[in-house]
């Protein structure tokens, strides 16, 4: 074996004496065979020739000797990449757009498919995340649940390691100067132990510092919060701090890698669940108040999901006997954790699929481009290829160097595009869409991204290197010399035809698509949810952050209140403890005034609930259609009343005719008068079916929870100073967060956002590499009808008839494509529904841009070809001919 290598390497490395070594033995065969002639009575001269055309192709006969030495796989190779090198820098315009549409596509792709990876494919960042499942209520598709639940499910279930509960909340954190608004997550005793980590400073808390309601006062930071926060002091450890104007003590920092437990959601602060009470004034004991986010757990060894799930469901049986009223129904599934199960994976997914479509898509219109392109390309090689089959090349080693041109511009345009990619997705990981949440979209390529670019340009380079195949084995060099320069105009349907077809159809596609997610965007800045969005301000806080309670929390309300109106330009001040289209949506549960049993089988609806503070609908720009707004009397003084939306009268009544003055049940028993109908909006998302939706006086419900909505006839924007020093005036230690009306929606746009953008830029694309292959078709098509063309101007053809014979059957194909693509289009629709308000394809507006784009489209791609058919000079061709 040793030997063999090194007779190997000599004949690599010594190539140039074994050519030489070769050359002389060729020469020394042709001489002896011209011997021979010359002592037959021929001269000297004829007997050269007639020996080198009997000894036949020598190039042939040197690359046969020289394989039969063997080692000629790497040579070859070499050989062929000089080459290829060499022809392609004969024709940078080729390459130039060859390596541009594939680095557009295999970008494309690489940019959709780490965002899929990072949302769908890849696990939390956590150890042994494939054994990890969320908890969720089958009936609902989520994880919310009560503690005292949470731990009837931790202690008596047989089939998990371990089972941990945790929440979302926010905090006023204090340090003794610029007290904040941070987000936390608040975590069962057992959630670092359970979840397999550990700290990178100091400890975590344990299920052992759990001693009761709380015990534990005690904070884990997150890295990146102990970062930029605290700027990497390892003295932090012990440091007491606030929270909510309770004292904790720093005890660890998370290490850099961990992120929490849902993908997007990038906590600051760690605390235990039992000082839950002390951030929020919920009742955690409730078995009814279910504040509890998501519960997970890591499956046993050996058990099986379906033996999960039915253990689960065998204690929800026994929890539906044991607390009829407060449990209900209860039945489970499991879910990975990292986009929060089915409620938002499900979504995410489903959108994410449909991008990655639409970037396969174009991905097969850059290789139908470039498989045109290079079909082209060997038909106009055709000479050239004619020519070195009659000098004794064989077929394989033509086929092979151009497989080999094809693979390099695959590997430069695929290099190029990841690299591209690369920077656009590190970029998106940095991204924070949201300032007021700790959301990332953690979309940093990995293996899996490169393995992906790396196989489609291999793939690709070999399909659009195969197209020239059946042209080069079919060859003959003959017909071809005999034919010289001589163009024939192509009959019938080509496999070329067929390529440009389907490539401007899924143009047609990617327009369509793109341009029904912008006519949706734009349909929801401008659309009519029962708010006003202009000239509008929110200011969001909750008093609890500074330590309000009982009766201190609406007094304050209402002195923030009378502190903002008397700013110069504020025309109406509300409050709210939620806002429609904002960060979530509270729902309650109510009965008809006939129900007697209030347990939860009888709920007769589940509507979304805001409390407010008389004013609200003005500010808001919410009209009521009937009856009255609240009062600063309806207090808990008084008897229980409600403003209630049409949906919610026409679910409970039947109509939203002669509503006020009726009454329902509160879930706590209480009868609520109707004393207002308010107008129908939208609560949680620009495309949901219509909510029904009640409004309760905020005397009567209160609540530390605090959206002052603020309408004011100057510039919202120059208020916010203003406004932050009225607030400060009242309280400096409560931290605010000002914003507009529209700004506070940036969650609910942010899918038609996206989409918009996201669809934007395939259709761009796609628009892109369709006037490319349009433009190859139709440039090759007059190239070779050329001459043919200048003969009918010469004869006195029309301008049109000559643009008709020399583009018609581009033009046909570009119909043909087009009108495929806005069919498909048009039943595309269902992908963009759930993310883009009121989409559908069959806008006039949209259709019209369709058109016109692909009327724009063959416009740009044909008018250079057109230029040149029209001025072709029969003179000049036939003096070139």
């Amino acid at each position: 074996m040793l030997a063999y290598l090194r007779n190997l390497g000599a004949r690599l490395f010594r190539r140039d004496r074994i050519a030489e070594e070769l050359e002389a033995e060729l020469a020394a065969h042709i001489a002896h065979r011209a011997d021979d002639l010359e002592r037959a009575g021929l001269d000297r001269g004829e007997a050269e020739r007639r020996a080198r055309l009997e000894f036949g192709a020598r190039e042939r006969y040197k690359e046969e000797s020289y394989e039969s030495l063997g080692g000629k796989f790497v040579e070859t190779l070499i050989q062929d990449v000089r080459f290829a090198v060499r022809v392609l820098r004969k024709s940078p315009g080729f390459v130039i757009a060859a390596v541009s549409t594939l680095a557009l596509a295999i970008g494309a792709n690489a940019v959709v498919f780490s965002v899929m990876n990072s949302f769908v494919l890849r696990p939390l960042n956590v150890p042994d995340a494939e054994s990890l499942y969320e908890l969720q209520r089958g009936s609902e598709a989520s994880g919310f649940e009560s503690y005292p639940n949470y731990l009837d499910l931790r202690d008596r279930n047989h089939t998990f390691d371990s089972v941990m509960a945790w929440n979302i909340l926010s905090a006023g954190f204090d340090t003794g100067e610029n007290p904040a608004r941070e987000w936390i997550v608040e975590a069962s005793g057992n959630y670092f132990d359970g979840l397999h980590l550990q700290p990178y400073l100091g400890r975590f808390f344990h299920a052992s510092d759990e001693r009761g309601s709380n015990s534990a006062p005690y904070i884990v930071l997150s890295y990146a919060f102990w970062h930029t926060r605290f700027r990497d002091d390892h003295g932090v450890i012990g440091r007491v701090v606030q929270l909510d104007r309770h004292p904790f003590t720093i005890i660890g920092v998370a290490p850099p890698l961990f992120h929490g437990t849902l993908l997007f959601f990038n906590p600051d602060i760690f605390v235990p669940i039992v000082n839950h009470s002390q951030l929020s004034p919920d009742d955690m004991n409730a078995r009814d108040n279910r504040f509890i986010f998501m519960t997970m757990g890591h499956v046993k060894k050996g058990v099986t999901r379906a033996q999960a799930i039915a253990d689960l469901n065998s204690i929800g049986k026994e929890l539906e006997t044991a607390y009829p009223k407060q449990v209900g129904k209860k039945t489970f599934s499991l879910a990975s954790p990292s986009l929060y199960g089915d409620l938002l994976g499900g979504p995410v997914r489903t959108f994410l699929t449909g991008l990655m479509l639409l970037a396969g898509l174009i991905l097969l219109a850059a290789c139908a481009n470039l498989a045109s392109l290079f079909s082209s390309r060997a038909a106009d090689r055709a000479r050239e290829v004619a020519l070195r089959l009659a000098l004794g090349s064989n077929r394989r080693r033509i086929l092979r160097g151009l497989f080999t041109e094809a693979l390099l511009i695959s590997l430069i345009g695929g290099a190029l595009g990841l690299a591209g990619s690369v920077a656009l997705l590190r970029a998106l990981s940095r991204w924070q869409p949201f300032p007021r949440w700790p959301m990332q979209v953690p979309v940093d390529p990995d293996g899996r991204v490169y393995a992906l670019a790396l196989l489609l340009t291999l793939a690709c380079g070999f399909f659009f290197g195969a197209v020239p195949i059946r042209q080069i084995l079919r060859a003959s060099p003959y017909e071809i010399v005999k034919a010289g320069t001589t163009g024939k105009a192509r009959r019938g349907i080509s496999f070329r035809d067929v390529l440009l077809v389907a490539q401007i159809a899924i143009c047609g596609v990617l327009l369509t698509a793109s341009l029904v997610a912008v006519r949706g965007l734009v349909r929801s800045l401008h659309g009519d949810y029962g708010i006003r969005l202009e000239d509008t301000m929110l200011v969001d806080t909750d008093l609890s952050m500074a330590g309000y309670s009982g009766e201190r929390a609406p007094a304050m309300q209402k002195r923030m209140i009378e502190a903002l109106e008397t700013i110069p330009g504020v025309e109406s001040v509300g409050l709210s403890d939620n806002v429609p289209l904002g960060d979530g949506a509270s729902k309650t549960t109510i009965y008809t005034d006939a129900t007697a049993d209030l347990k939860p089988a009888n709920a007769f609806a589940h509507p979304i609930v805001y409390n407010i503070s008389p004013g609200y609908f003005h500010a808001s720009g919410t009209h009521i259609l009937a009856g009255r707004d609240f009062t600063w009397h309806d207090d808990e003084a008084n008897p229980r009343v409600a403003i209630v939306n049409p949906e919610f009268a026409r679910r409970l009544f039947g109509s939203s005719d002669s509503t006020i003055g009726r009454h329902f049940r509160l879930s706590d028993g209480t009868r609520a008068e109707i004393v207002g109908l308010a107008e129908q909006g939208m609560y949680q998302r620009l495309t949901e079916d219509l909510e029904a939706a009640i409004f309760l006086p905020i005397r009567q419900s209160p609540s530390t929870s605090t959206f002052l909505v603020v309408h004011s006839t100057r510039d919202p924007l120059n208020l916010t100073a203003t406004m932050r020093a009225r607030l400060r005036d009242l309280d400096a230690g409560l931290p605010v967060y000002i914003q507009t009306r529209l700004a506070e929606m940036g969650p609910i746009l942010f899918g038609p956002r996206t989409a918009s953008m996201a669809l934007g830029v395939l259709g761009l694309m796609g628009f892109l590499l369709a006037i490319t292959g349009v433009f190859g078709m139709a440039a090759y098509m007059v190239s070779k009808r050329l001459r043919e063309l200048g003969i009918r101007i010469a004869l006195g053809a029309q301008r049109r008839e000559v643009l008709q014979s020399a583009l018609g059957r581009a033009f046909k194909i570009l119909a043909i494509g087009s009108a495929a693509g806005l069919v498909l289009g048009l039943l595309a629709n269902r992908v963009l529904a759930f993310v883009v308000y009121q989409a559908t394809p069959r806008d006039p507006l949209v259709l019209a841009g369709v058109v016109a784009a692909m009327a724009l489209l063959g416009l740009i791609a044909t008018w250079i070809p057109a230029q040149r058919a029209l001025s072709a000079d029969p003179l000049i061709l036939l003096r070139e001919e």
